[in-house]
């Protein structure tokens, strides 16, 4: 089973629908003993990182993604679910991360020529090919983001695609169990469902 945690604050619907589309039984919950009975976790998100770590706390999650964390049970962060991750973000000085993954959330250099927030189809490339959510997706595939943020991890190895958008930014990430696209799978078509499903297989 995998347990979608419900913060207030995801995409949960489109989310449910994609991986009960790839064969999951999915549970949405925001009781911490509901952790311990799925296999997999995911962390969808939108809205502002301050907030959404409030409402992890608030509900008393912290501690039971971090439980199962160690349990080495997949986790799966979704687009802000992702920038969670990390240590800190620019979008909230002062707000400490779930310090899953060591690194920042930093903010795009809005310009003429680039528009932030970075809405739209765009490309991933570049794979570390040992991670397996990237299984049988083309190299240079299309995905649908939506974001003024990026995540920027200390260790260069935990991106595992990239994308280009005035700078070339992680689009993807892993560390050990630990799963993150800053894109939203679950609208990118046959590329994000490819993606789900090879989260849902692990």
């Amino acid at each position: 089973m995998i347990l979608i945690i419900d913060y207030g604050m995801g995409n949960i619907h489109s989310v449910q629908k994609a991986l009960e589309a790839k064969g999951a039984e999915t549970l949405v919950s925001d009781n911490p003993d509901a952790f311990k009975k799925a296999d997999k976790l995911v962390l969808p998100g939108v809205g502002a990182f301050g907030d959404a770590m409030q409402e992890l706390s608030k509900r008393r999650l912290i501690a039971p993604i971090l439980e199962e964390v160690k349990k080495k049970k997949p986790l799966l962060g979704i687009c802000l679910g992702m920038q969670l991750f990390f240590e800190n973000s620019e979008e909230s000085k002062g707000v400490k991360g779930l310090g899953l993954i060591k690194g920042s959330v930093k903010k795009f250099n809005s310009s003429r020529d680039l528009k932030v927030p970075h809405i739209g189809w765009n490309q991933i490339s570049d794979f570390n090919n040992k991670c397996p959510l990237l299984s049988g997706v083309p190299e240079n595939s299309s995905v649908y983001f939506c974001h003024s943020y990026y995540p920027a991890p200390k260790d260069k190895t935990a991106s595992t695609a990239f994308t280009e958008y005035g700078i070339e930014f992680s689009s993807l990430v892993q560390q050990d169990n630990i799963f993150g696209t800053q894109f939203h799978p679950e609208k990118s078509q046959k590329v994000g469902l490819k993606i789900i499903e090879n989260f849902v297989k692990l």
